[in-house]
């Protein structure tokens, strides 16, 4: 086992201009995360002593999401974008003496995983060099920094792609931005960087030179697999990397025994849990801190945000966030479940149906076309087709309370604040605003009143008179 780092650092300053909007750049997401979040998670499975992350543009956004994902996370402000030297730099600075490895990972880099980075670390210290870079070879290598090696493999510098010559800019092999570093070798180094460049930046990877004349031995460790070193520059690139992360993720459960029916329109953020045995229906998206029971289905054309779905439940056509599915319970199709949702073991949400904060016991159905919000519906109790629970009367939400094994009618209106008691019926058509006893039947609708002759009177000569004069006709001769 390689000894944890005495630090990484996470460089994630610059302002990303070719993003081209008002977010920071590494707070752009994929798979769920912001692309700092996915780089910093990584550096945290190495349990670091420190875990530091520079920041500049948007920094105030950036240091809220650190904290809330990790508080030991240690941001620190970069004022000018002076290159990843002073940003090094200005990060030791804030650190206590430090012995041993330091890493250093650029923000925008979010396939990079933490066994990349235990490898990195790994070779760092097998070859006892004073520094180490993570390298890569890439089909297209324009914009990266550029490998340098002498005729024993050894790596003599990085050259940066603006500096570069044509020959060099061939070179396939190319820098990461991810480094190993003995850490009071890289304190001295950068104390010595020079700025004289195309963009007057202090670069991190002058320090191989320095390290070199000195005669210390710098090592390369190349990743297995090259896209977990891209980075993201442009809204292209986050499309790109979101798709391989994507591909990433399902793979992964897929072979943990979920069934991904259409991998090309699924998508699962890779902050989401999935059991065996659960099976993804094409167009489906699974958000947040979704998780989703053995035996369950989803989909098609589902969106659910941060909701538990428990083993053997089915939610089909559904968009859903904040919301809890029961064991074998059924959601859908087109159904909306709004947080605050809890549906029961056992228990439906069917077809056009809208629910919010709604407690709905086990067995208990919403079968269709109703809006239940800011409810406790009971076990085993049915609400009717067309059903409303009126919770706003203008100025606050109020509660409706339905009682177990009690039948709401359908197109009734419960107005709220009212509770129908268990074991009581709601007739059909009615609008409740009083409480109904336990085996009551609530009637509140007005008595039917026909009115013999209205459309001969009213509505003569249209088509619906014509009709009702014939049919009266055949009801005569009928009589006859």
């Amino acid at each position: 086992m390689t000894a944890k780092p005495a630090a990484v650092i996470v460089l994630a300053a610059g302002e990303g201009k070719r993003m081209k909007s008002r977010t920071p750049k590494v707070l752009h997401e994929i798979g769920g995360r912001p692309l700092v979040g996915h780089v910093a998670r990584a550096g945290l499975a190495l349990s670091p002593e420190h875990l530091v992350v520079v920041v500049g543009n948007g920094r105030d956004r950036v240091i809220a999401y650190l904290a809330d994902l990790d508080p030991a996370i240690r941001p620190v402000v970069q004022e000018e974008q002076n290159g990843t030297g002073h940003a090094t730099r200005i990060a030791l600075d804030e650190l206590p003496q430090l012995s041993g490895t330091v890493i250093v990972a650029t923000g925008d880099t979010p396939l990079l995983t933490a066994e990349t980075l235990r490898q990195l670390a790994e070779t760092h210290a097998g070859t006892e060099a004073a520094a180490t870079v993570l390298t890569a070879v890439v089909d297209d290598p324009t914009g990266y920094g550029r490998v340098l090696r002498d005729s024993d493999g050894a790596v003599l510098a990085i050259v940066e792609h603006r500096d570069a010559t044509e020959e060099q800019r061939a070179i396939a092999e190319i820098n990461s931005g991810i480094w190993a570093f003995d850490a009071q070798l890289l304190v001295d180094a950068l104390g010595r960087l020079k700025s004289d460049n195309a963009q007057g930046e202090e670069y991190v990877t002058d320090v191989l030179g320095l390290l070199r004349e000195e005669g210390h031995r710098v090592s390369a460790a190349m990743v297995g697999d090259p896209r977990e070193v891209l980075g993201v520059n442009n809204r292209v690139q986050l499309a790109e990397l979101g798709r391989i992360m994507n591909d990433r993720v399902l793979t992964g459960w897929m072979m943990e025994g979920v069934t991904v029916v259409d991998p090309a329109t699924t998508w699962v953020d890779d902050t989401v849990t999935l059991a065996r045995d659960v099976v993804l229906q094409p167009g489906t998206i699974l958000r947040g801190a979704t998780s989703v029971g053995e035996g369950a289905s989803v989909g098609p054309d589902t969106t659910l945000t941060s909701v538990v779905v428990g083993a053997e439940a089915s939610v089909v056509r559904t968009h859903g966030e904040g919301a809890f599915v029961g064991v074998g319970a059924s959601v859908g199709p087109f159904a909306y479940l709004r947080p605050g949702t809890r549906l029961g073991d056992g228990g439906k949400i069917g077809t056009f149906v809208e629910t919010k904060n709604a407690e709905i016991g086990p067995g208990a159905k919403v079968p269709h076309l109703t809006y239940a919000g800011d409810t406790t519906i009971g076990a085993g109790a049915n609400i009717g087709a067309g059903t409303i629970f009126a919770n706003y009367d203008g100025v606050h939400k109020n509660h409706t309370d339905v009682g177990e094994h009690s039948f709401v009618g359908s197109n009734s209106v419960l107005v709220a604040p009212v509770s129908i008691a268990d074991g009581s019926y709601v007739a059909a058509g009615s609008t409740v605003a009083k409480s109904v006893s336990p085996g009551e039947l609530a009637v509140a609708r007005g008595q039917q009143r026909n009115i013999a002759g209205w459309v001969a009177r009213k509505r003569a000569g249209t088509k619906t008179a014509a009709a009702a004069e014939r049919a009266a006709e055949a009801d005569s001769a009928g009589d006859a």
